[in-house]
């Protein structure tokens, strides 16, 4: 989730400072990615649905303890019962985001699920002219030519299908913050909050009903295994850590440059995850991709230079 700082002035922080936050913020997301990739494949824990579920519950115990105690940032309370569903709706969208990049995760390399993420700009563009008639320049959507080129070269027509229906309801959740968020003023760690809670209360009869006995074979894996049970709590407060991080980088440097962080994240999960998941990769694949985050590279700088 994107952290709603567009124009904040960095506050006088030294530079190791900042280069620390940095990269706390890159071990948080691109760890967050292998952690769930390793449980959901190589570990064999196939059930994405209740991985989800714990990682709202640490959202929402931990970004109140922020919140709340740590004062990581004001407190913002909800001024009326329209503005509470609103985010209601958005919780549930969010988790359906975040169950369905998981999803991926299960069946496909990082690599594929890094290229659904890095077509947000497309999706985000087409469903923002559908929900508000917000027109971007001509240059901006050329820019989104190559990104989804990229997807359709690395992917091929099976895959191509799934990441269709995962991307829709992964980048559906950003478009609805984006309106949410413009319209009601909350910043991200105020809304993740209030969203995390009623993500985990959506979550909690879906992973009982669709992931059977998932609480007895959790419960067995971590009494057979209890670096199991460690891997799952802190993948569980690193998947909060991303979302804090987030909320951080942008605090004390950009939106611009988490923009530009971000765009070399993605690549340096896929190199990561190849070195230890030792995934094939073949050559027009790879090629795909990199055309995909020229893409979004492109379309980033014509955003910016439309301002």
């Amino acid at each position: 989730m994107k952290a709603p700082f567009s124009s904040m002035q960095a506050p006088k922080y030294g530079s190791f400072f900042t280069l620390g936050l940095i990269t706390i913020w890159y071990s948080s997301n691109i760890g967050v990615i292998l952690l769930n990739k390793y449980l959901l494949s190589s570990y064999g824990f196939k059930y994405p649905i209740f991985l989800t579920l714990c990682h709202m519950m640490a959202c929402s115990l931990l970004s109140y303890v922020a919140v709340a105690w740590l004062k990581v940032a004001p407190i913002q309370h909800l001024k009326s019962q329209k503005q509470f569903f609103k985010i209601s709706a958005l919780g549930i969208i969010f988790c359906l985001s975040v169950v369905g990049g998981n999803v991926s995760l299960k069946y496909l390399p990082v690599s594929f699920n890094q290229a659904v993420g890095a077509t947000t700009p497309f999706f985000t563009a087409v469903f923002a002219y559908l929900m508000t008639l917000k027109r971007e320049g001509w240059l901006t959507y050329v820019t989104l030519v190559p990104v989804v080129t990229g997807v359709i070269i690395a992917s091929g027509v099976i895959r191509l299908i799934t990441f269709l229906i995962i991307a829709y309801i992964m980048i559906f959740s950003d478009c609805y913050f984006y309106c949410l968020f413009g319209e009601e003023k909350l910043n991200s760690m105020n809304l993740l909050m209030y969203m995390a809670p009623v993500a985990a209360i959506f979550l909690l009869p879906a992973a009982l009903i669709m992931e059977k006995d998932v609480v007895g074979i959790t419960i067995a894996l971590a009494r057979q295994d209890v670096e199991f049970l460690w891997y799952l709590m802190f993948n569980s407060s690193l998947a909060y850590f991303v979302n804090l991080t987030n909320f951080l980088v942008t605090k004390h440097t950009s939106a611009l440059t988490l923009q530009v962080l971000g765009n070399a994240k993605g690549a340096v999960a896929v190199v990561v995850s190849i070195l230890i998941f030792r995934n094939p990769v073949s050559v027009t694949g790879m090629a795909g991709y990199t055309l995909t985050v020229i893409g979004v590279i492109l379309y980033n700088e014509a955003k910016r230079q439309s301002k």
